[in-house]
């Protein structure tokens, strides 16, 4: 192994983890800016109003793009299994 193929394989890898995790953590940071704006301008500072909303999003745009995120996992996994053989020479 050389460091070439670590950092390409540790690109890869952070490439796949940005993905899979990238719409849930875009849907909650959304949700968490528009309730952190309500509170700001109701004067309402509610820890469940802002944590109950955010459950609700991230299980709701988990529903969604479950299916797309296993395809990405899936893929990767494949492709990490199928090449074993070139990593251990």
């Amino acid at each position: 192994m050389t460091v070439e193929f670590i950092k390409d394989l540790a690109a890869e890898v952070f490439k796949t983890v940005m993905l899979a995790s990238g719409p849930v953590l875009l849907v909650s940071l959304l949700v968490g800016l528009l309730i952190s704006f309500f509170q700001a301008i109701t004067q309402i500072q509610e820890f469940t109003l802002t944590f109950v909303p955010k459950v609700i999003a991230v299980f709701v745009c988990l529903l969604f793009f479950i299916p797309w995120i296993a395809s990405i996992l899936i893929d990767f996994t494949t492709k990490l299994i199928t090449n074993i053989p070139i990593y251990i020479r």
